[in-house]
């Protein structure tokens, strides 16, 4: 991560542009306790495992024990964990916690499948292979939080030598993705997996997306098929393809910025979106006009000049639990 902003800053300097010095947005210590702001915050609200059981893993067999159940349950992760296999399967009620910014799954991802009230933060997930799935994904599932976390791959292989960071398909429902660095990768976050299929996800998909941070990426800023999104306060970096809202999707995106992009925002099969005081750059913006304009759940909404200076530093595992 050194390299990188040391990267980031002369890259910056080269092309006049300055960057400011990261600036907290919290008003308080991130705790365990912590609840989901958001869609994550709605349908009753996503607290994960509070008031459960805490268990610490620093290995792949207690990872996979530690998450399976549906009961209340704090798995916090100690250190980076490799291992090449598929994405572990996470049990409701459940928070996955990085104990800091060592706790790094490196080789696998996790999944939540036809579960409920699920928390991931400060965790990372690197360089998981296509045929072991996605870094994180949600399928048939609600009420799920991703938080302050860091995904990635490289841009070393072709396209499909990786599948998606964060993925959430198939009628996922009421989630909020915020303040994670997504990084270094080809097709970066989908939501909704297919065209065709529009009869389970129309209703659902209902998603949150702000203060994440997406660097170097080709595509995928989102995609989104089908559902409804709030895209706000956001900070892209040389990503290529960003946001494409497809096959009626509605979304509300405000006060993002672009930095080195092509297409930040656009629309592809009738796919709509309302734009506020977004700072494309000079990346192209070509949404057909949606109908939405507002959100059932309160937030605070940072004009576009205020976006870098509040994410970047503090997107990604930037908490001490």
């Amino acid at each position: 991560m050194a390299n990188f902003k040391l990267f980031l800053a002369l890259a910056a300097c080269l092309s006049g542009q300055a960057l400011a010095a990261p600036t907290k947005t919290v008003g308080k210590r991130a705790a365990i306790t912590d609840a989901a702001h958001g869609y994550a915050s709605l349908n009753g609200g996503t607290t994960g495992g509070a008031g459960g059981t805490t268990t610490t893993v620093s290995s792949y067999a207690q990872f996979t024990d530690a998450v399976s159940s549906d009961d209340k349950k704090v798995v916090v992760v100690d250190g980076t964990i490799s291992e090449q296999a598929k994405q572990v399967k996470i049990g409701s009620n459940t928070s996955i916690i990085g104990k800091d910014a060592n706790a790094i799954l490196e080789g696998f991802g996790v999944l939540v499948k036809k579960k409920e009230n699920v928390i991931i933060r400060n965790l990372g997930v690197k360089k998981v292979l296509a045929d072991y799935g996605d870094a994180i994904g949600v399928q048939y599932s609600n009420n799920v939080w991703i938080d302050h976390c860091d995904v990635s791959s490289d841009r070393d292989h072709d396209k499909d030598y990786y599948d998606g960071l964060i993925d959430l398909t198939h009628a996922a429902d009421y989630v909020t993705v915020s303040n994670t660095f997504v990084h270094d990768h080809w097709k970066a976050m989908l939501i909704g997996h297919s065209n065709s299929n529009g009869d389970e996800d129309t209703g659902h998909l209902r998603v949150t997306l702000n203060n994440n941070f997406l660097y170097n990426l080709n595509s995928r800023g989102p995609s989104f098929r089908f559902g409804t999104g709030h895209i706000y306060n956001n900070y892209y970096v040389d990503v290529s393809d960003g946001i494409n809202s497809r096959l009626g999707a509605q979304l509300l995106v405000e006060g993002n910025v672009f930095v080195d992009g092509k297409k930040a925002l656009y629309s592809t099969d009738d796919g709509y979106a309302v734009a506020r005081d977004n700072d494309f750059g000079d990346a192209k913006h070509t949404a057909e006009e949606g109908t939405l304009t507002s959100v059932p759940y309160e937030y605070n909404l940072l004009s576009a000049s205020e976006v870098q200076g509040a994410v970047y530093g503090t997107a990604g595992q930037t908490l001490t639990f």
